[in-house]
């Protein structure tokens, strides 16, 4: 099975296009982290097409850190796709073992999100995984996308479409490659640059984003919005917030 067919399958199943982000915030929690973010998984686990760690918040506490995600991985069902937000981006040596680190090392991941900006074959080492998937930084929801992303080159094109061509460079390899589009930035000019391959879309909630930007993209690759900080932390349960996305998402996108 491939990455997308899992993926499909899993939003077909749930009926939810809803990425949950998992950005553990020691100092917005009270008690016990893990009990905290296993509770999430628990509780949310019905509405969510995918979860998305972020490698970032779990390395920072150090090895007990890495451990907690390390039992965490293993608590998601295994229908339930595992995205690693991790952003590596690295020579090609270096890269075949962060590979290593999240394909093999750890349980149940089944795609990366990483840095293409030092080319190809930063991105190729990460690819030798059959029914995993990189995420490639394309247009992200940050501001400072601006600075980069969105550039103009001397022909017209922009930065992020240099991304996206990396697309057909993968087609000889076992895994897939998709592409991050932050909701901020998600205008149909730029979804039409982008390849019909996996999206993973930040940006709900807190950052703003507006869904009906979404609402006429006619893709056949599978698209999860992510959701972090909305899903983890507000009123109510993080249940009954997980429900309040995924019906948003699907009233908006259908």
């Amino acid at each position: 099975m491939t990455y997308s067919e899992k993926l499909q399958a899993r939003i077909a199943a749930s009926g939810s296009m809803l990425c949950i982000g998992i950005d553990p915030r020691p100092d917005q929690i009270d008690g016990d982290l893990e009990a905290f973010v296993r509770n999430l998984v628990e509780q949310t686990a019905e509405f969510a097409a995918a979860f998305k760690p972020n490698i970032a918040y779990f390395e920072a506490l150090g090895s007990a850190g890495y451990a907690i995600l390390e039992r965490l991985l293993e608590d998601i069902p295994e229908d339930i796709p595992v995205i690693l937000d991790a952003k590596r981006g690295d020579i090609g040596a270096t890269q075949e073992y962060y590979a290593k680190a999240y394909f093999e090392a750890l349980s149940g991941v089944d795609a990366v999100t990483i840095s293409p900006y030092m080319g190809f074959d930063s991105v190729a080492p990460m690819l030798g995984y059959p029914g995993k998937a990189v995420y490639l930084l394309g247009v992200t929801s940050n501001p400072s996308a601006t600075d980069i992303e969105l550039q103009r080159l001397a022909d017209g094109r922009q930065v992020f479409e240099l991304v996206a061509q990396m697309r057909g460079a993968a087609d000889d390899h076992e895994g897939e490659v998709g592409f991050v589009v932050g909701l901020t930035n998600a205008e149909a000019e730029v979804l039409a640059k982008i390849p019909d391959a996996p999206l993973l879309i930040p940006g709900l909630g807190a950052q703003g984003g507006d869904l009906q930007l979404l609402s006429k993209a006619d893709r056949k690759g599978p698209v999860v919005i992510n959701v972090s900080r909305g899903v983890m932390f507000g009123e109510g349960t993080s249940a009954d917030r997980a429900k309040g996305f995924r019906d948003q998402i699907g009233a908006a996108i259908g």
